[in-house]
């Protein structure tokens, strides 16, 4: 069976996927389609159902989970791996907390953004733009603050850029668990077996990854830009961990704290569909 399988060009996800894309483990006979695009485009193109299995982030999922399951590999769940709000002048949480902030977000669907409106409710006066324009937006005045993920973690400090709150610690100080990031989803209608065999070689695909690492960085360094070696291994560790191989009880659990307490705020609709495979 051929299946079209979208993730996103950054380093954690090249990571995971590059033994099924280059046929280094069993595919148990499926074939697979990449479809590379910005996490919000992939969030886009799953309510649009027009991929078979995607990454997407665990906000855009609350909307699209009648269409599509989560898989138990290939998460994006951690500590200390949160997103970040930044400015380029010094920003109070005060002032963020009053709701008159100009914010560049990565993306309405993105967890970033429940992560933000959990901390801050009335903060609504933002603006989605591509992930890896917030820190040129901020150093160009364009908007107060940015929330930035993925590498950008890693990179602001040298452009100048000040930490205004790490939302991952605001979540793990709020709930003890771990961060739902992103997740892998596949389409509902295809059969439990195809959906079972998914989860298998994705499996199977993090478990090499994680244990021949070198394997990958042709296919990772082709998709990072001018990142550096050492700002993509540091990307790789921090989204891609045991819960990558396996969401597991506490990864679970994360993902259902997250979904009811952004309910329970309006930030999202109630989950109706069983989340999980």
């Amino acid at each position: 069976m051929r299946l079209s399988l979208g993730f996103s060009p950054c380093p954690n996800d090249c990571f995971m996927f590059d033994a099924i894309v280059h046929k280094r483990i069993d595919l148990e006979g499926l074939e697979f389609v990449e479809r590379l695009a910005d996490v919000e485009a992939l969030n886009t193109a799953a309510f649009a159902g027009e991929v078979d299995v995607t990454k997407l982030s665990y906000h855009a999922y609350a909307y699209c989970a009648g269409n599509y399951v989560l898989l138990d590999a290939g998460s994006a769940l951690g500590r200390n791996c949160g997103p970040l709000l930044i400015s380029k002048r010094a920003v109070s949480q005060k002032e963020v907390a009053a709701g008159t902030l100009r914010i560049a977000i990565p993306g309405r669907y993105t967890t970033a953004n429940v992560l933000l409106g959990l901390a801050f409710p009335a903060a609504t006066n933002k603006t989605a733009i591509v992930f890896s324009a917030i820190e040129s937006a901020l150093l160009n005045d364009e908007y107060d603050a940015g929330l930035i993920i993925h590498e950008n973690r890693f990179t602001y400090e040298a452009k100048g850029l000040k930490k205004i709150i790490d939302l991952g610690e605001f979540w793990e100080s709020e709930t003890g668990a771990p961060i739902p990031l992103g997740g892998i989803v596949i389409n509902r209608a295809l059969p439990e077996e195809v959906k079972h065999t998914v989860n298998r070689v994705l499996r199977r695909s993090v478990e090499y990854a994680c244990a021949n690492r070198a394997a990958s960085l042709p296919y990772v360094r082709a998709h990072a830009q001018e990142m550096s070696e050492e700002v993509m291994y540091k990307h790789i560790d921090l989204y891609v961990n045991e819960y990558s191989v396996d969401l597991g009880a506490d990864g679970r659990r994360a993902v259902e704290l997250l979904f009811a307490k952004a309910a329970a705020t309006g930030i999202i609709p109630s989950a109706t569909s069983r989340l999980f495979l």
